[in-house]
């Protein structure tokens, strides 16, 4: 097992949410960490664990962005970061199945990531890098996110599921 760290210059991490019924609403975190223990040969991760900075959402709507950092979301001045802690995973065919603790908006929820693993290569400066891919789903109301309204066709301005995706390159740690 090896040390690979997050490299966010080349990493996405990005939420989808229905918006007034009719569409979606795409969201990045522009500031996060992460360390994943893994043997990237065997495709086999014994840790993953990242932290992100709630005030880096962006949506590219400054006074959404607003808004989602106040306390009827994120409210980043209480809960600056929100952290993902694997428990376990397995193989599932060409793919993985990551089972772990989403600590939100002070609350611990387990959610489960489904991916693959993109491979490994050599950067033209010496550095080993590997990426994956993952996707999951979680409900914003179980983590206390509940602000919304009642639109006059009877919908909701904001969907209640979140879909999450990561596009995540990690470089493998130097040894000392």
């Amino acid at each position: 097992m090896a040390r690979w760290d997050l490299d966010p210059d080349h990493s996405i991490i990005e939420f989808r949410v229905a918006h007034m019924v009719v569409s979606k609403t795409a969201g990045r975190f522009m500031d996060y960490s992460g360390v994943v223990e893994m043997d990237a040969e065997a495709h086999q991760f014994k840790t993953i664990e990242a932290t992100i900075n709630t005030g880096s959402v962006n949506t590219n709507h400054e006074k959404r962005d607003a808004h989602l950092r106040n306390a009827d979301f994120f409210d980043v001045e209480k809960f600056p970061t929100m952290t993902y802690k694997m428990k376990s995973y397995k193989k599932t065919g060409e793919g993985y199945m990551a089972l772990g603790d989403l600590t939100l908006h002070g609350v611990t929820k387990e959610i489960t990531l489904v991916g693959t693993f993109n491979g490994v290569s050599k950067d033209p400066w010496g550095n080993t890098r590997a990426g994956f891919t993952a996707e999951g789903k979680v409900n914003r109301k179980d983590f206390g996110m509940i602000w919304n309204k009642t639109l006059d066709t009877g919908g909701f301005v904001v969907g209640d599921e979140v879909n999450i995706r990561l596009d995540i390159e990690c470089i493998k740690a130097k040894k000392p």
